[in-house]
């Protein structure tokens, strides 16, 4: 297994976007055009192969010291195999190699256990929609 971490312009963009169209719009039923939101450009992006690509994620900054995590994806077929520990592992390295200091996402939940799991807490009161789908904003310090 191995990760990588890239800008938009890198040739392993595609790969990463194509996981998260299969994940998210023909799975999940998320609209492309929210999926492809405008905010790629400016995202610092993650994906871990073994060999294919099999998960995703994106960071941006967020306010001041903090970086928002985006667009976590697991393929279907790697799930439960360590993919999503693997480029959170990824995510959060390099968030502490770059001074910081706090870690923000927004979790479906049905893996809002998962984030807990690796330190997160829920920071507002009640789910909330995005795209469909319920949602928990997270955090967590670095």
């Amino acid at each position: 297994m191995e990760h990588s971490v890239f800008e938009y312009d890198d040739p392993e963009f595609d790969a990463a976007l194509d996981l998260r169209t299969r994940v998210f719009v023909d799975e999940q039923d998320v609209p492309m055009d929210r999926e492809v939101d405008g905010n790629d450009p400016e995202a610092t992006h993650f994906l871990v192969s073994d060999p294919d690509p099999v998960a995703v994620a994106r960071t941006r900054e967020y306010s001041g010291d903090a970086l928002k995590i985006e667009r976590v994806a697991v393929d279907a077929d790697a799930r439960g195999e360590g993919y999503g520990r693997a480029v959170m592992d990824a995510v959060e390295s390099y968030a502490g190699e770059t001074g910081c200091e706090r870690l923000v996402l927004d979790a479906q939940l049905s893996v809002v256990g998962f984030y807990e799991a690796r330190g997160y807490e829920i920071r507002d009161d009640e789910p909330f929609e995005d795209a469909g789908i319920q949602h928990r904003r997270m955090a967590k310090s670095v």
